[in-house]
């Protein structure tokens, strides 16, 4: 007889301690996790120094690493449903400590970097594909708030992440970025096993053949964005195509045909989809047009960006407590309102000192922490136990193609100049109108994304999921 994981962990068990005692420690491992992606980033400058690379070399650094978290984050949530959390969550954590380990003291040589990097991706995708189904495992009542408290962390470690790394970078040197990500080591021995519940392996089968076909066509789909070699497109095509032939003949397929079929779940993964392509292009461009419009340095920007993302760490409770109150309907909106505004104005103000760039950029990014629960907690409710798993793995995969397709199709349209401005308020001159008009377009797609698609979409299925 197959074991739910409804009996599995009884959620009465957990009291008002145990709860805030899980919440403690899926953010601080989630912590570790995104911090981990930002400091690198703001690191690759010197790592390209240490060993006298050229940009394409030593962006495996980033590509790498993003390439093996998008497919792990896929990969785990689908054993989710399968074996014990707390299981997945001390495996992963364990290959991310031995990455971190070995990137800080494997010799001067750029591929033991690049190694490191990957083993720490392959354990870190087990935290963001296990924290967000977390809530709705062992919190169903108090779901939204939780996800909320998730999306603040991911927010104030985003916020936090690149500030940390410019400093111990310019200190000591971006090797003791692999010492500060090792530190996740002290929350196993001691929290885990003590923390987080018990549960039992559920029955069930991983299709390993499934599983590969998958992970290579998303690999070579990133690498075709991020790169832009053509040949990496086609054999991403035939390897989706060779998964959509394994999901309908295999007798336990690695994801069931039918929750493509779920229209609430295809309409909210495709519309985080697009509001996350929006708002991932935001943060790739806002460095750059600070730094060649206002002629800021690193630490400016950094500077300027910082209350943005503090504001969103701060607001994803908000977020949380209107989707449990108000439903992740009217949070969505709420979320596509904030963006809509956020963009507006700062393709208005595009030429404006940075300070006042800088107020109302606060107001797009606390737009972050409000889709990303809304979202989730709809997921949530439209997709059975079983389904969760897998479900928010090809959510957050999506969310991770989303963040990689806006900032190359953002990177290449700022490689032109503008003649004229979309925006008829906009103050911008010369190279700035086309980040102006970037920003103008983010509004018309936000505005499809939100009006037109996520409310007809709901609204011509009758479903019951809006509310």
């Amino acid at each position: 007889m197959t074991t739910t994981i409804n009996e599995s962990v009884d959620k009465n068990v957990l009291t008002k301690t145990d709860k805030r005692k899980i919440i403690f420690l899926i953010c601080s491992v989630l912590l570790f996790s995104v911090m981990n992606g930002t400091m690198f980033m703001i690191a690759v400058p010197d790592v390209a120094k240490s060993f006298a690379l050229s940009p394409s070399e030593v962006s495996w650094v980033v590509t790498g690493y993003i390439i093996l978290y998008a497919i792990g984050a896929l990969m785990y949530g689908k054993l989710a449903d399968i074996y014990p959390l707390k299981y997945l969550l001390a495996f992963g954590l364990s290959l991310f400590a031995a990455g971190s380990i070995l990137g800080f003291f494997s010799p001067p040589n750029y591929i033991m970097v690049v190694i490191a990097r990957m083993i720490q991706a392959t354990g870190a995708s087990s935290i963001v594909a296990t924290v967000f189904i977390i809530p709705s495992r062992y919190f169903p009542k108090e779901r939204g708030k939780v996800l909320g408290i998730v999306s603040s962390t991911m927010a104030f470690a985003s916020g936090i992440g690149p500030v940390i790394g410019g400093f111990i970078t310019g200190v000591l040197n971006w090797q003791y970025l692999f010492l500060i990500s090792a530190l996740v080591l002290i929350t196993i021995p001691p929290f885990f096993w003590k923390w987080m519940p018990d549960e039992k392996k559920k029955e069930g089968k991983v299709d390993i053949l499934g599983a590969a076909i998958i992970a290579i066509a998303v690999a070579t789909l990133l690498l075709f964005i991020t790169m832009v070699i053509w040949w990496y497109i086609i054999v991403s095509i035939v390897f989706f195509s060779l998964f959509a032939w394994r999901i309908f003949h295999s007798k336990n397929p690695f994801i069931n045909p039918e929750m493509f079929g779920n229209a609430p779940y295809r309409t909210t993964v495709l519309t985080a989809f697009l509001a996350i392509m929006a708002m991932f292009g935001m943060m790739f461009m806002l460095p750059l047009m600070l730094s060649e419009v206002n002629e800021l340095n690193a630490l400016y920007i950094g500077l300027v960006l910082f209350p943005g993302a503090m504001a969103a760490a701060f607001t994803g409770r908000v977020a949380g407590t209107l989707t449990e109150k108000q439903g992740s309907k009217k949070v969505v909106f709420i979320a596509f309102g904030l963006m809509m505004t956020g963009f507006f104005l700062i393709s208005t103000l595009i030429g404006s000192p940075a300070w006042i760039l800088g107020a109302v950029i606060i107001i797009s990014y606390i737009a972050f922490p409000f889709i990303q629960t809304a979202t989730a907690n709809l997921i949530s409710d439209v997709l059975s136990q079983s389904e969760i798993g897998v479900g928010m793995g090809i959510y957050n995969l999506f969310n991770f193609m989303a963040g990689a397709f806006g900032g190359a199709v953002i990177g290449k349209i700022l490689d032109y100049n503008s003649t004229f401005t979309i925006n008829p308020l906009a103050v911008a001159q010369n190279h700035a109108t086309i980040y102006s008009n970037v920003f103008a377009g983010l509004v018309i797609l936000t505005l499809l994304n939100g009006g037109a698609f996520f409310y007809f979409s709901f609204k011509r299925k009758g479903s019951e999921y809006l509310q």
